[in-house]
This record gives C-alpha cells, sequence and structure tokens, in this order.
C-alpha cells in the first residue's frame, strides 16, 4: 500500500478534514438538487462527508484503484462509481453536468509521471512542471455547471511555486474563489506534502476571497479546534494534541502570476512602505543560482578520494557547512567536476585523465541510466546541472536551500556549491552591496518579509531559500544613512560574528525601511 501511495499520489483523506471541506463546500450549494462528482474518489470518504450534509445528493465517483472503487461502492451503493482514469474518461462527460465538484486528487510530480508529463500537459493546456493535481483541476471548470462549487483538497505548494502558477490560473480563470485555508504543518495527511482547501464557485469575482492559514508555533497555547479557529474573524493561537498552533486570517491577495498569500490591512500598510523604501530588489542586481546537481551524489561526491587525478577535485560546501554570517572553512567533501577550468565549461576529454575514466567507468551502468543527459546531447559521465567553474573562484554569497532560519555568508574559499544550496557572485554586486544583501537577509525584517509576501514553509518551520523568493528580497538605497549603517554592522558579523552586534543590525535594517519605533 506504502509502495501504491508512493506511485500513484494516493493519500487517503482524514474524517475531519473530508467534513470541513464538505462543510465548506455545502455553504456555498444552496438548497437545490445537487449532482456531485469526485474524480479520484479512493474509498469514498469526501463523497460520504458530503452525503451526511446533503443526504439527497446524486454522487459520481472515479478511480484507478479496483479496491478502492468495491470499498466506494459498499460504502455508497447509491452511488455511481466508476473505475478507470479520470483524466481521459472525464473529457466524455457533458459540459455543465455537475452542481459540485469535492476531490482530493493525486500529487505525482513530474519526475514520477516522466513522459506522460508532456501528453497531459499538451492536453490540458499546462505550461512547465506540472504534478498530477493539475489536469485533474484543469477539467473542473468545464464540468461545473453555473453557480457550481470545487472543494479541492491539494498539497500548498501550488499557493507559491512558480510550477503552481497553472493552477493559480484555472482557478481564478472561469471560477471565483472564495476560500483558502492553508493548513501548513498540521499533519493531517501522513505524506511529506502540506495540505491546502480551496472553494470556488463557477462565475464572475464577487469580491475578495477569505484567506486562512496556520503553522506550528513555539508559543505555548490554550487547547482548541483548529478547525473552529480557521474560519474565526481574528488570528489566535491553539494547541492541538500536544502542539501549538498560529492561525492567521484574511484576505487573498493574488495576481501577475506571483504567489498567492495572506493580506490584511497592516501587512499591505507595512509593503507599501517597505516599496516606497525599496531601491532594488536583489533579483535586479545579480542572479541567483542554485548549486550542481550530479543526479548521481554517491558517485561524485566523496570524501576518501584516492583513486582519482586531483585537479578535478574541488571542496564542495552543502548545507552542514552554512551558518548566518560566519564565512564557511573549506570543507572536507570532495566533488569529481568533470570540467576544464576554464571560462567556459569544457568537459573533459577522458583519455587525458585515466583514472579518472577508470573511476568513472566502474559506474558508467548507473551514469549512462540518467537518460535525460543522454538526450540532452551530453556526456554520459557529465554532472546534469554544473554551472560555471570559473564563477567558483569568486566571492560568492552561499545560503542553504532549506532552513528555518536565514544562513546567509560570502564565501572565499573558491569551493563549489551543492545543489542544497543557492549562490550569488558577489562581484555581480560590489563588496558593500554584497554585505548590505547579507544585513536585510540575515534579519528578523528579511524573515518577515519571506512570510508575508512569499510564504513557502515546510515542516516544523523550515523556509525554502530558492531563487524565486530570494530574487524579491529589498534592499534600501546603499547611500541613505541606515543603509550605510546595514553595510559597516554586516562587515563587522562577517568578521567575527560577534551576536552582541544583532540588535543594532535590526534597527538598522528596520530603520532603512521606514519603520521607526
Amino acid at each position: 500500500m506504502a509502495d501504491l501511495r508512493k506511485r500513484h499520489g494516493v493519500h487517503y483523506t482524514p474524517v475531519a478534514l473530508a467534513s470541513f471541506l464538505a462543510e465548506r463546500v455545502a455553504r456555498q450549494t444552496g438548497e437545490r438538487a445537487l449532482r456531485v462528482l469526485d474524480p479520484a474518489c479512493g474509498d469514498g470518504e469526501l463523497l460520504a462527508a458530503f452525503a451526511k450534509l446533503v443526504p439527497d445528493a446524486e454522487l459520481v465517483g472515479y478511480d484507478l484503484d479496483p479496491d478502492a472503487v468495491d470499498a466506494a461502492r459498499a460504502r455508497l451503493p447509491g452511488a455511481v462509481i466508476e473505475p478507470g482514469d479520470f483524466t481521459v474518461a472525464g473529457a466524455a462527460l457533458p459540459a455543465g453536468s455537475f452542481d459540485v465538484v469535492i476531490t482530493n486528487p493525486p500529487y505525482v510530480r513530474t519526475q514520477v509521471l516522466g513522459a506522460a508529463a508532456a501528453e497531459l500537459s499538451a492536453r490540458f493546456g499546462l505550461r512547465g512542471r506540472i504534478d498530477l493535481t493539475h489536469p485533474f483541476v484543469a477539467s473542473v471548470p468545464r464540468l461545473l455547471a453555473d453557480g457550481g462549487v470545487l472543494g479541492l483538497l491539494c498539497s500548498n505548494r501550488f499557493l507559491t511555486t512558480k510550477a503552481g502558477a497553472n493552477v493559480r490560473e484555472l482557478l481564478t480563470g472561469e471560477l471565483d474563489v472564495r476560500e483558502v485555508f492553508d493548513l501548513g504543518d498540521t499533519r493531517l495527511f501522513e505524506a511529506a506534502v502540506l495540505p491546502a482547501v480551496v472553494v470556488a464557485v463557477k462565475g464572475p469575482p464577487a469580491g475578495a476571497a477569505w484567506f486562512a492559514s496556520v503553522y506550528e508555533s513555539d508559543v505555548e497555547s490554550p487547547d482548541g479546534d483548529l478547525f473552529t479557529a480557521l474560519t474565526k474573524d481574528t488570528a489566535s493561537r491553539l494547541s492541538v494534541g500536544g502542539r501549538s498552533f498560529q492561525v492567521d486570517v484574511g484576505t487573498l491577495a493574488h495576481g501577475g502570476g506571483h504567489p498567492w498569500r495572506l493580506s490584511t490591512p497592516e501587512r499591505e500598510r507595512r509593503l507599501i512602505r517597505v516599496a516606497d523604501r525599496t531601491w532594488h530588489t536583489l533579483g535586479d542586481l545579480a542572479r541567483v543560482r542554485v548549486g550542481i546537481k550530479t543526479t548521481a551524489d554517491p558517485v561524485f561526491i566523496r570524501e576518501d578520494w584516492a583513486d582519482v587525478e586531483p585537479e578535478l577535485l574541488r571542496p564542495l560546501l552543502t548545507h552542514e557547512d552554512l551558518s548566518a554570517w560566519t564565512p564557511p572553512r573549506e570543507s572536507r567533501m570532495r566533488v569529481l567536476y568533470p570540467y576544464l577550468d576554464q571560462p567556459r565549461r569544457q568537459v573533459i576529454r577522458l583519455e587525458e585523465y585515466p583514472r579518472a575514466a577508470a573511476y568513472l567507468l566502474g559506474h558508467r551502468e548507473r551514469l549512462q541510466a540518467r537518460r535525460y543527459l543522454i538526450d540532452a546531447g551530453r556526456e554520459w559521465f557529465e554532472i546534469w546541472v554544473p554551472q560555471r567553474p570559473a564563477l567558483w573562484r569568486e566571492p560568492k554569497i552561499v545560503f542553504p536551500d532549506i532552513s528555518p532560519e536565514p544562513r546567509f555568508a560570502i564565501d572565499r574559499t573558491g569551493s563549489v556549491v551543492n545543489g542544497d544550496c543557492y549562490w550569488i557572485a558577489v562581484p555581480e554586486l560590489g563588496e558593500d552591496v554584497a554585505h548590505l544583501v547579507l544585513g536585510v537577509a540575515n534579519s528578523g525584517f528579511g524573515t518577515r518579509f519571506y512570510d508575508e509576501v512569499c510564504g513557502n514553509r515546510l515542516y516544523a518551520g523550515r523556509r525554502r531559500w530558492i531563487t524565486q523568493y530570494v530574487a524579491r528580497l529589498p534592499l534600501p538605497d546603499p547611500a541613505t544613512p541606515a543603509a550605510r549603517e546595514v553595510i559597516a554592522l554586516a562587515r563587522l558579523l562577517t568578521a567575527d560574528a560577534d551576536r552582541a552586534l544583532l540588535p543594532r543590525l535590526e534597527a538598522a535594517v528596520r530603520a532603512a525601511f521606514g519603520e521607526v519605533e
């Protein structure tokens, strides 16, 4: 069962969450006869939850798993439950034939979909990286009658990622989004995905949508009911099962391809003030690059190299080597980097490096299995994402991909940066602006800006510090007195990491953006 769930993205809906989604959908339907569809019904939990609220509803479900179909049929004897792939079967259903679509579609990423991803993208008019949720959502607007309601439970990744733009556009194209609930790290599923709930109505926009989010907090809180807190008019803290949570509420801000985010009057005033004092965003000034991705780390990355030419081995920084402010030391980890040290990337000739050739040939079967690399016209022994070798020697800002707190530092060791980190070439910024970046990024202001504008958090408060978010970091004019103080303090902090300077840095960053206490 675990393998089935991983391969097909199957994560059955918990009873309490199914009841919550059904109740939010039923609030939008009004008093009328309903025809209800779940295109990935599993054992029928969502249909059953809706039937408890609207007993006369006509229920229709589809699922690939024959055992799930049998279970749903036994559970819902009056329903029509069909076996099959809804991404195919849905095309045969008449337009406007359902009053409600309530669903927890499968979540299968592009890498697992393989060649099917391109076919699904073409068939459903999707762009970029997709997961299997996307074609399911793409089917909904055509199938809903005017005024029909969608109740969607899916990974919250669509709220903030570039790939999620497909779903964001689908939900706002022909539908009026009424409610969004980002359920964050509540761990309501036995899965790596963090859930979100969306309720939308077929028709033109009718006003601002409700938005609530919940994430774990380190503030001890009284016991409470999570689903009640999500619909309260004010933010709150509560404890569920021994874990404390912060619940924030407001309205949905979206548009322009940007992540969906929670909006409140206070947040909007703050963002306007920040925008007025933003000189440039980081992405205006420099590229934010991911580190190397070998897609065969056990072959290319080791500490105990003794069997290849040393000139092909380079020190490799990983997330374990990085902390805020402190310049990283040269790592003991080494990467076999099969490129010449030239301004432009040039792959080595194996015959000129016999020891490396013998080593790589010993792993040829594994390396050649990376068909995507061969199909791209690359050598079988290359690194999938190697970046430009000559840039490694220059000073660079480095930071981990995933971390609860910002951990930006400047590396001057010339090390290669691993794919679990990102980096920015200091010469693209200049030393002063590079230290200004460190000052803003490592501050409490920078973390709050991330949470309010980008907001991609994982379990236990971990944040994703990736290009699309870090590039949006605002920077004040470096010529202003407050920004000059940020630069000076950042230089001191990188020199000796004296944490006693941090309160002064925080005050200087806030002052640079007009936040004077």
